[in-house]
């Protein structure tokens, strides 16, 4: 009787044999996939953007010769941009007092004279920075006499984190006076009758610090003087004098014709060029 082979032993063997094979190939497989995701993260990582980190911007502006412009003043307005793009970053106005004045006027400045303590106006703005960014500061200012206003700006690569200006922050000096003419009003009429008008000027640094003779500003040490304009002619010019009350001067020219007056008052310091005006009008019929 002839008898089927048994293939039992065979069949487990080739099973056997199929698994060690399987074994290999499938860690293979396993490890690439892992190394597939190493190097998928690692892509990432290396793509992925920095992290913006918060930047604090402080702005403090300076009047030329004196202290900081502050509330008291109006303050200055500051806008931050960025250079390369123009986009706006920040912006606000300067508050607070005009700071420490033995620390700002003092004989015996230099690299490491500080002048601004937490006495002295600022505005702070907190920028959210993932890279070192150009950027433009602009002030204007002081805010509560537009006639007198100046602008000045100033450029500094700001990087994430890093304060620029340290502890003081970043300080802008604003030139000028702060002139605003009292009298006479702008478009009043005046008698022909009169022979003598006089103008008079409240004149201060742009902190609004006093002038006055033998002061920390002197009035002695300044050049006020008057620009007669008739019809659109240039008369006349004039000294003006302090007028007995603080940071208050007056000078008088004489009228002899009728026309619309247009005078503009100024003020000079010859020692650093420092100069502000502010002008008025009148009519004589």
């Amino acid at each position: 009787m002839h008898r089927q082979p048994n293939h039992r032993f065979n069949s487990r063997f080739a099973a056997g044999e199929s698994a060690s094979a399987i074994r290999p190939a499938r860690m293979g497989r396993m490890l690439s996939a892992l190394a597939l995701g190493l190097l998928a993260l690692m892509m990432a990582a290396v793509s992925a953007p920095a992290a913006a980190e918060p930047t604090d911007i402080t702005i403090r502006v300076l009047s030329k010769d004196a202290k900081f412009v502050g509330t008291s003043m109006g303050g200055a307005r500051v806008v931050l941009r960025d250079v390369h793009t123009g986009e706006v970053l920040a912006s606000g106005a300067t508050e607070g007092g005009t700071g420490n004045t033995s620390k700002i006027m003092h004989s015996d400045g230099g690299r490491r004279a500080r002048m601004a303590d937490e006495t002295a106006a600022s505005f702070t703005a907190t920028l959210e920075l993932d890279e070192p960014r150009l950027i433009e500061v602009e002030a204007i200012g002081p805010a509560a006499q537009r006639q007198a206003e100046q602008r000045v700006t100033a450029t500094q690569w700001v990087v994430p984190g890093r304060a620029p200006g340290g502890s003081e922050g970043w300080i802008l000096e604003l030139p000028g006076f702060a002139v605003d003419v009292l009298a006479p009003p702008a478009h009043v009429r005046i008698s022909g009758d009169r022979e003598q008008v006089e103008i008079r000027a409240n004149v201060t640094m742009m902190c609004g610090c006093p002038i006055q003779p033998g002061g920390l500003w002197d009035a002695d040490g300044y050049d006020v003087e008057m620009i007669v304009v008739r019809n659109g002619e240039r008369i006349d010019s004039a000294s003006m004098s302090y007028a007995g009350q603080t940071s208050q001067f007056a000078g008088e020219f004489e009228i002899d014709e009728s026309g619309v007056y247009d005078i503009t008052v100024y003020a000079y310091d010859p020692r650093t060029g420092n100069t502000g005006l502010d002008r008025t009008t009148f009519i004589v019929p």
